[in-house]
């Protein structure tokens, strides 16, 4: 065994109890929420709720309400470009690129583009993806668009999301 150094810690030893994850396409969840698809690549099970990776597919005009809640979201943009607004201020992230929205930050994310977006979205800690599986509906592929709800539907969707939100440590807002 090697000395400890000054200033070193040791490592854990491994979690045996812990496997492998593997997220195979065919048997991932793919959610219809807002008009976009969100396929959980990577759940808190897999990571001891560290975090959670969502592959998410955007189209034009598409993109959630203003919001906050009390995790740290990364967003790394695959393919496309969307409009970003951060404690009210927007800017542009384009393909590339990678945008962090710290802890209780009021958000947003718009497509404003005519083409899709494909960005992966990281949690940090996990939770996100329960929320988008107990709003959202199932939809057969990764950029299978979820049904276009009724005006009725949208209302009642609108309100279980709000009536989940706290659960899942999120707060809607009118104005990013």
């Amino acid at each position: 065994m090697a000395a400890k150094t000054q200033g070193s810690s040791e490592v854990p030893p491994d979690d045996l109890s812990r496997k492998l994850a593997l997220g195979k396409v065919e048997s991932l969840p793919h959610i219809g929420l807002v008009g976009d698809t969100y396929t959980v690549t990577v759940t808190g099970e897999d990571t001891a709720g560290r975090f959670c990776v969502i592959d998410m597919h955007v189209p034009p005009g598409g993109g959630p309400p203003p919001h906050r809640h009390d995790f740290e979201e990364t967003f790394i943009l695959l393919e496309g470009e969307l409009e970003a607004t951060f404690r009210g201020e927007k800017i542009t992230v384009k393909a590339g690129e990678t945008v962090t929205i710290p802890a209780n930050a009021p958000h947003r994310f718009h497509n404003v583009s005519s083409q899709a977006v494909r960005m992966i979205c990281i949690c940090s800690p996990a939770g996100q993806e329960k929320f988008f599986l107990e709003v959202g509906v199932p939809v057969a592929t990764r950029t299978t668009a979820p049904p276009k709800p009724s005006e009725a539907e949208q209302a009642a969707l609108m309100k279980k999301a709000e009536e989940l939100a706290p659960r899942y440590r999120t707060e809607f807002l009118r104005e990013a």
